[in-house]
């Protein structure tokens, strides 16, 4: 299992990338793929779900970074 995010740049969703090699969609299960939701808990609840069960993406979407970015300023 690879976790991904997909989709418009600004608007990607979270997914991951299944035992075939199709993109499955994680947005029910996680808001997105940042730095609370790629913790070990998180993580494990991830690896716990039938990948199977969740929706398939269809056609091939643009594959976005893999961990939401973060805006630091410095002052």
């Amino acid at each position: 299992m690879k976790l991904l995010r997909y989709g418009p740049a600004g608007k990607e969703k979270p997914g991951l990338l299944d035992s075939d090699g199709k993109i499955r969609d994680l947005s029910q299960v996680i808001d997105d793929l940042n730095g609370d939701t790629v913790s070990p808990a998180s993580l494990r609840k991830i690896a716990k779900l039938n990948e199977k069960r969740l929706p398939l993406v269809k056609g091939r979407p643009r594959l976005g970074p893999p961990i939401v970015p973060r805006r630091t300023f410095a002052i």
